[in-house]
């Protein structure tokens, strides 16, 4: 009779600890389920706060733009301004559209000049530029190394060339033989609002430059020296005689990159495109509204490592 109850009281004993240890697992589950739900929610938070960061750098921009005669207003030239908004600090960068390339109006040559100078042998230039003025122009004609609707169903594309100009920069990344990586490095280059055949190189940045045909690193350095050296003694901007049709002054429209750090380490890029409208009711309209998922310096990184 003893044993029999020791043999039982073992069993509850057994049946006790595997309870504990079962409930022990739940209670653990729980806690690491409800920590991960913490986690969730304040890095939403975090996302949250710095889009709205980044937003409201992009009408403090705004609100530059329509400013008049005022000292310290910022310009569509590309320099970068601290800001905080809540605390937040945004970096802000306004670059007027006409100191892009037009991939819809831009020569041959800028064009090519573009291609080669982030990073592409001559030869697969020579193919992307082909296929780009084919996707863009009204005829199914195929240039020497291009591309019309019979290429594209050969590489099993569903799509075929549009034939007719670029309504966005994104379009691009349709063309046959256009790579992310490659897409990736022209983006910040390019555009399809500027409508004219050259740059304004008084506010190009230096990516730009070095595609017009003929220059070399040290002519467009040595421009921008002199370029920034006017701009800080408030001097007329010099000319960059080797640029060829050179926009005359700001056009209607501008992009804005408000570039939004929180001290927890979370990022919001937003760059934004406006179309500027003398109009009082409307005088914004936006033709674009991007989430860049890197900061300026890590995208330059990335195109650098990936020449």
């Amino acid at each position: 009779m003893i044993a029999r109850r020791s043999r039982q009281s073992g069993v509850a004993l057994v049946l006790v600890m595997w309870v504990a240890v079962i409930l022990t697992v739940i209670a653990g589950s729980f806690i690491v389920e409800r920590r991960t739900e913490l986690l969730v929610v304040r890095n939403s938070i975090s996302i949250a706060r710095a889009e709205a960061a980044a937003n409201a750098g992009v009408y403090r921009a705004l609100h530059d733009l329509y400013r008049q005669n005022v000292p310290d207003v910022w310009k569509r030239d590309g320099t970068p301004h601290e800001w905080a908004f809540d605390g937040v600090p945004v970096r802000v960068e306004v670059r007027d559209e006409s100191a892009k390339i037009d991939i819809n109006t831009a020569s041959d040559l800028l064009l090519r000049g573009l291609l080669v100078s982030v990073g592409l042998a001559d030869a697969e230039a020579g193919a992307i530029l082909d296929a780009l003025l084919d996707w863009r122009d009204p005829d199914p004609l195929k240039r020497p190394n291009g591309a019309e609707e019979g290429d594209y169903a050969a590489a099993g594309l569903t799509y075929r060339p549009a034939n007719a100009p670029f309504q966005a920069i994104e379009e691009l990344q349709l063309v046959l033989g256009m790579r992310p990586d490659i897409y990736r490095r022209l983006a910040p280059s390019i555009t399809v609002f500027s409508r004219a055949p050259g740059v304004n190189a008084t506010i190009a940045s230096r990516e730009v430059l070095l595609a017009i045909p003929g220059v070399t690193t040290e002519s467009v350095d040595a421009y921008i020296a002199q370029r920034e050296e006017a701009r800080a003694q408030g001097a007329p901007l010099p000319l960059f005689a080797q640029a060829g049709g050179v926009a005359a002054g700001p056009g209607m429209v501008a992009t804005i990159r408000a570039d939004a750090r929180l001290d927890d380490g979370t990022v919001f890029v937003r760059e934004a495109v406006a179309l500027l409208r003398p109009v009082p009711r409307r005088p914004v309209t936006f033709v674009a509204w991007r989430e860049s998922t890197a900061a300026p310096a890590d995208e330059a990184a990335n195109a650098e490592g990936a020449k």
